[in-house]
Parts: C-alpha cells; structure tokens; sequence
C-alpha cells in the first residue's frame, strides 16, 4: 500500500502545481524553459503512474473489504463511465459543445471515472486510489475554472457535427474499453455479471452393502 500512496503523491504533485504553487511554476519555467519543465513533469509522472500500477497490484493481492458494493452500483458506473469517455473525446475534437460549456473536459472525465470506480468497489486500495484522483480532480476543475473567469477566457463555441462527432468517438473507445481492453489490461471484466453460487443439493443416499459370507449368521 505504501507504494501505491507515494505513486499517487507523486503522479498527481507533479499534476498540482498550477493548483498550490502557480507563481512558483511560473518563476521555474521562466528560469529554466518550457521543454525542460515539461520534461520535468513527464519524468515525475511515469515514476508516478509505474509506482501507483505496482502498488495497486499488489494491494489486490491481499484485499482489505471495506463494504461490498450491490450489483446496481456496476450497471450506474458503466454509465458514469460512458461521460468520462465522451468527456475525454472532447478534449481533443475541436469545436464540441462539452468542450465549450466545460472548457476543461479532461479533468472533468477524470471527475466521472474516479467516481465511477468509487461507486462499484469496496476495497481500501480502490477507496485510496480512486478517492485522490476524485479529490485532485475536483480542486484542479474548480482552480482551472477561476483561472478561466480572471483571465478573461472564452472557448469557441461548439458546431453540432463536432460534438456529435464526440460523442460517436467517446461511445466508440467506451464500448471497446470495457468490452475487451479493460480484462486484459486491468484483470476485470466490468460487465461480467457475478455467477450465481452453486445450488447445493442433498447428498445421494449410499446403499447399504450386501452383508459378505464372513458376517453371514451361523
């Protein structure tokens, strides 16, 4: 578990300096460069992401149950889901109508899928990873959108085709993720239903043996 909270205490600092440190990050870059504070933030966050995958993996190996989430709880985060996918099309289709009322509408995705993930596992290491991103992603969005109003920002505004367009990749990349790549990648099929448990069925009757010419009566 250690492991995994030094992931995430690395992975999301690095994503956290215009949050906590604005004026700092400026003076940095202004100092060094914009390529090298890029190339700063890119080695932090692979330390990061490797850490939180190794960490994770290995708190699954020893499980602490916090609750057991009912099985409705999956069929809500599939959907939550869905809007994370479609929210994180529309941060790079131009011109959509998410983009333009969200402005930020990968952090928003991230908002959505840590929430989903919150909603159908139970786990400690679920609760841990999961509830931070949820966490970042919330100060990040709210911090992102008060940058917007003080620096005047207004996105262009959405064409219908654009966003329609969106939604079709985000539904698109939502359908092969969950139907085959999450499995493979993460181990867990999400829209496999628990199997029902085997009915239990009374023992067969053993016939009694026919008595042996030994114990025949004499």
């Amino acid at each position: 578990m250690s492991l995994l909270i030094l992931g995430l205490l690395v992975f999301l600092g690095a994503h956290s300096t215009r949050i906590f440190a604005d004026d700092w990050r400026a003076n940095l870059i202004e100092r060094i460069g914009e390529k090298p504070w890029k190339g700063i933030i890119s080695v932090l966050s692979l330390i990061g992401f490797v850490l939180i995958v190794i960490g994770y993996g290995e708190a699954r190996q020893n499980p602490v149950v916090l609750w057991v989430p009912p099985l409705w709880t999956r069929h809500l985060a599939l959907l939550i889901n869905l809007v994370a996918f479609i929210s994180l099309a529309a941060a790079y289709v131009p011109r959509n109508s998410i983009k333009a009322r969200f402005g930020h509408p990968m952090v928003a995705g991230v908002k959505a899928w840590a929430t989903a993930h919150l909603i159908a596992n139970g786990n400690l290491a679920d609760v841990i990873l999961f509830g931070a991103f949820l966490i970042w992603s919330i100060f990040d969005f709210r911090n992102s959108r008060r940058r917007d109003r003080a620096n005047g920002t207004i996105y262009p505004s959405g064409v219908l085709s654009n966003t329609l367009l969106t939604v079709v990749i985000g539904t698109i990349a939502w359908a092969v993720f969950m139907m085959y790549l999450h499995v493979r990648l993460i181990g867990v099929s999400p829209i496999a239903m628990p199997s029902s448990p085997p009915a239990v069925t009374a023992p067969a009757t053993e016939s009694a043996a026919p008595p042996s010419a030994a114990d025949a009566p004499r």
